[in-house]
């Protein structure tokens, strides 16, 4: 292929993602918001395409798609926007709605205007000393080459990535193993509506005969019992939904994938403290150590380089696919949680941000699940990184992430738990 139908094919594939950015932003993020900034919905599309696009290109490299010379050419330019993007315009962007939003900030541009540009450059101080206290890339890289900024914008993601990995990998099995579900018969639940009936039925007799202060404190303590007994019983139907789903097709294959990633949990929590603290980084992608050992110990006959070419990509593939899902989710629950009118444009702009910096990243740890072939190619894309730094930081962020949610679950199940008892002993 020619270098214009190359540069074509990478153009409509920028289209589509944008197109694709565009309807995530309308039908999920706002779909009970009113969009009051059209700069806000074209710079997070733009940053979804651009994150989609560079996984596009991995795959790119593994199918060896596009000419050789053209793909060098694209993953260059696709780096240099998507870093341009991501440390400076969203910066920016952030800056400016931040600014605009803060109602103690006297209402006049020129000096909303300073306060933004100040924003921007406390910003990008901090982001330029973060090289200083990593040991990210080279010293003799130039100011303005790629690498120093591929370095710092790598510790931020892989900083978010390993949090993310850490809670998941404890949250879901918890979520979907029927093994720490609550117990819970319809006999609770009756209790538990009686005991909020009889509490509406005290709390409107004392509203009647509210003549005193005396007779006001016992309503607002009345009050807050109510919806002490409100939460108690939506938990207790939440329980008895889950274990009612458990029970179903696909609840059983979800409490199987939960003791799957329980057992992955475990084992990744055993490899991250052993790389950890033996310095320990793997020099062969994990598909053709796994090939590697089938041979060796089980006899198998047949082609090592082929086998682990084939199975690394569909494994790229489903890293690549379940990141963007298991990312745009999380954002998603992210921003419902904590979004506003007043605060939406800054939380979309700071979800782009992190969606841009989490994918950028997501690739310099992708090279490590790749073959001997296609990683020396990132390698010469992405520059002269310290990849090793990277993963070990990874398992280091990873392990006190899975460890605080392992505690922080326990912590929560213990007071469910309790609570659970105090009413019942009530």
């Amino acid at each position: 292929m020619s270098f214009v139908t190359d540069s074509f094919i990478i153009i409509v594939s920028q289209l589509f993602f944008f197109l694709g950015g565009w309807l995530f932003f309308l039908r999920k993020l706002f779909r009970d918001y009113e969009v009051q900034q059209k700069i806000v919905l074209m710079v997070f599309s733009f940053t979804f395409s651009l994150s989609c696009l560079t996984f596009e290109l991995v795959i790119f490299e593994i199918l060896d798609i596009l000419e050789s010379s053209s793909r060098r050419f694209h993953w260059r330019l696709v780096l240099v926007i998507t870093l341009v993007d991501v440390i400076i315009v969203l910066p920016i962007v952030i800056s400016h709605y931040l600014a605009v939003s803060l109602r103690f900030i006297p209402n006049k541009s020129t000096f909303r205007l300073g306060v933004s540009l100040s924003f921007f450059l406390v910003y990008l101080y901090l982001f330029w000393k973060l090289g200083d206290s990593f040991p990210i890339s080279s010293p003799r890289h130039s100011l303005f080459s790629i690498e120093p900024c591929i370095g710092r914008v790598g510790v931020i993601g892989v900083t978010i990535m390993a949090l993310l990995s850490g809670f998941g990998a404890v949250n879901y099995p918890y979520t979907c193993m029927s093994l720490f579900a609550q117990p819970i018969s319809q006999e609770d639940i009756q209790a538990s509506e009686k005991r909020l009936l009889q509490t509406y039925g005290m709390l409107l007799a004392k509203k009647r005969r509210l003549v005193q202060v005396e007779t006001e404190r016992k309503i607002v303590s009345l009050e807050e019992v109510s919806r002490h007994l409100f939460l108690e019983l939506h938990n207790l139907r939440c329980a008895q939904e889950r274990i009612e789903f458990s029970r179903t097709l696909k609840g059983l294959y979800f409490n199987f994938l939960g003791y799957f990633f329980c057992v992955y949990c475990i084992w990744k929590i055993f490899v991250s403290t052993i790389n950890i603290l033996f310095n320990r980084v793997g020099l062969q992608d994990p598909i053709t150590r796994g090939i590697d050992i089938a041979v060796h110990y089980f006899g198998f006959e047949f082609n090592v380089k082929f086998w682990s070419q084939q199975i690394s990509f569909w494994l790229v593939g489903v890293i690549v696919v379940t990141s963007i899902r298991g990312l745009l989710i999380t954002l998603t629950k992210f921003f419902y949680a904590i979004a506003s009118t007043k605060s939406s444009n800054v939380i979309v702009l700071l979800i782009a941000h992190i969606m841009g910096t989490y994918f950028l990243s997501s690739v310099v740890l992708l090279r490590m699940n790749m073959t001997a072939e296609y990683r020396t190619i990132l390698t010469q894309i992405l520059g002269d990184l310290q990849f090793h730094f990277y993963h070990r930081w990874f398992d280091v962020i990873f392990l006190v992430s899975a460890v605080s949610s392992i505690f922080f679950l326990y912590i929560a199940h213990k007071q469910v738990t309790e609570t659970r008892s105090d009413w019942h002993s009530m």
